[in-house]
């Protein structure tokens, strides 16, 4: 196994760590890396703290909140395993040679379980730990609870990425071979209905509505009542939640948590000897079709429509991204759910305050959602063009003209996404006026610059050796495009605290706004909008300069 590990981890060395010396652009990486970390870490410390410093009440919230985070977080890591298990598992390219040598398909199974779940685990491991470690500071858990906190997520990611390869491998079996491709169809809806299962199953709404019940004893009975005890990410929410509270170790949760891995590990091994080489034959079958070559048709496409037609039809035939839309349409639900039941009627402070607070928090939501989604489709866009990069270099069209027209084709949708979520949750919560107008505006902006920054980016860490675009994000360009996406949404957003202040806050009062408050948001829109011009066109021309010197 040894063997079939080294070219993944020299490929991982040399990109890092290139002539075994540590760059100065992976010490950047890392320092801004853990910079943002420290920055998540802070906000979830003071955010616990409200909810710690009040009653019982609060440290039951906390601790409900805590659950959620682990079942969404393993939910999400069984969807992106299975989704990636099928290319890396049954359409790799080096699949040809591996399958030719004197190797059984246990060890196999061993390499592409190691790899997919690098792949698929390290952006919600990296992310996750700040999160659960502010847990520990609050509820000063001590130092037992760093190590139980990581080996409970390495764990976790661990049997999320057995289960996933192990069902991935059956279904491959199960569904005919000539629609293999809607395999990934039949996932994007099974994971739809997990997540909206489990959504009804946490019950989220009746964490805010004690007035339900008869007697707050009740209340407090029903939220405190464990999520989903049959799930893995439920036994170990409740580990560290009993050792959170009462400084107590169940041994039995424990044992479960380090178990369960191994058990669907040798489970897979199983599968994979036994069921491998016929769903590998099945995945060689041809799809079928033809295709008319030429045309009466005196009217030629220009460029752009060229590359749209291409970019579609790439996106529909890799069923690995277009199954993806039903992920999004069920996460959209859920986003606009939570708006819905807000109970802001009930807050101390007057209705309209709390839903324009929160419509201007939304904007950072709905950033964070389409940088997410960029770094997945719009940063791949140009490594996955492969060997057919060098038709386009040698074409006429210029490579400018070529990153714009992709830039166009990702950031319409994206830009169509962003403000139904804005807009939708602003309805939702009833807002109207300055505040509308400001979410929309903003999120165009961010929308705009973000994508630019996604297709910069991927062009001056062009992978066009990666066999997907999974793999495309696990490189460096990518960990640096999400950063800095991240970074120039926060700094547009707290800059715009006080010209949104001013304006809002006036326009709630009934005061008159004056040309000073006009002229602090109007300058805070041209620097906003001029620090985006300024990202975007720097990006791409070191993307353009990137690929002209690519050989």
């Amino acid at each position: 196994m040894n063997t079939l590990l080294k070219p993944f981890f020299w490929s991982a060395k040399h990109r890092f760590f290139p002539a075994g010396n540590i760059p100065l652009k992976t010490a950047g990486i890392a320092l801004f890396s853990s910079t943002v970390c420290l920055v998540l870490y802070f906000v979830s410390l003071k955010a616990l703290n409200y909810f710690h410093s009040q009653n019982e009440l609060g440290i039951i919230l906390a601790l409900k909140i805590f659950q959620m985070a682990w079942i969404v977080m393993f939910a999400m890591l069984i969807f992106s395993c299975m989704v990636s298990a099928v290319s890396t598992i049954f359409l790799s390219q080096d699949n040809e040679i591996i399958c030719a040598a004197p190797i059984q398909p246990f060890k196999i199974f061993q390499m592409r379980y190691i790899t997919t779940s690098i792949y698929t685990s390290w952006m919600m491991v990296i992310f996750s730990i700040p999160i659960f470690a502010a847990y520990g500071q609050v509820f000063k858990a001590g130092l037992p609870y760093w190590p139980l906190m990581l080996l409970a997520i390495i764990a976790t990611a661990a049997t999320a990425t057995a289960f996933a390869t192990t069902a991935t491998i059956v279904l491959v079996n199960l569904f005919p071979a000539r629609r293999t491709k809607d395999i990934l169809l039949y996932l994007s809806l099974c994971f739809g209905i997990f997540i909206y299962v489990m959504f009804r199953l946490m019950r989220p709404e009746d964490l805010v509505n004690p007035d339900k019940y008869g007697h707050f004893v009740d209340y407090l009975s029903s939220i405190s009542t464990p999520a989903a005890p049959y799930l893995p990410a439920a036994w170990t929410s409740n580990f560290l939640s009993l050792y959170l509270l009462e400084r107590q170790i169940d041994w039995l949760l424990l044992a479960l948590i380090l178990i369960t891995p191994f058990a669907l590990f040798f489970i897979g091994e199983w599968v994979m000897q036994r069921w491998f080489f016929a769903g590998y034959s099945k995945s060689q079958e041809s799809f079928g079709g033809f295709h008319r070559f030429g045309s009466l048709s005196r009217y030629r496409p220009k460029a752009w429509q060229w590359i749209f037609a291409k970019e579609l039809k790439t996106f529909l035939r890799d069923s690995a991204e277009w199954s993806q839309i039903f992920m999004i349409g069920a996460l959209i639900i859920v986003y606009l759910y939570n708006f819905k039941i807000l109970p802001v009627e009930r807050s101390l402070f007057e209705k309209e305050y709390i839903t324009n607070l929160i419509s201007f928090l939304n904007i950072g939501l709905t950033g964070f959602m389409v940088a997410s989604l960029s770094a997945r489709f719009a940063y791949p866009a140009i490594g996955t063009e492969g060997n057919a990069f060098f038709i386009i270099r040698s074409s006429p069209l210029p490579l400018y003209k070529f990153l714009m027209h992709k830039y166009l084709f990702y950031v319409i949708p994206f830009t169509i996404l962003a403000i139904i979520l804005v807009a939708a949750s602003d309805h939702l919560l009833q807002i109207n006026g300055p505040m509308w107008w400001f979410s929309v505006g903003s999120i165009i902006l961010i929308t705009w610059t973000v994508v630019a920054l996604a297709i910069g980016f991927g062009a001056i860490y062009a992978d066009f050796k990666a066999e997907n675009r999974a793999a495309a994000l696990g490189g460096i360009g990518a960990i640096i495009f999400l950063f800095s996406a991240i970074s120039y949404e926060m700094i547009v957003i707290l800059s715009g605290v006080y010209p949104a202040y001013r304006i809002v806050g006036k326009w709630l009062r009934k005061m008159p706004i004056t040309m000073i408050d006009w002229s602090i948001l109007a300058a805070w829109g041209l620097l906003a909008t001029a620090l985006g011009f300024y990202l975007s066109l720097f990006f791409f021309r070191k993307g353009i300069k990137k690929l002209q010197n690519y050989s």
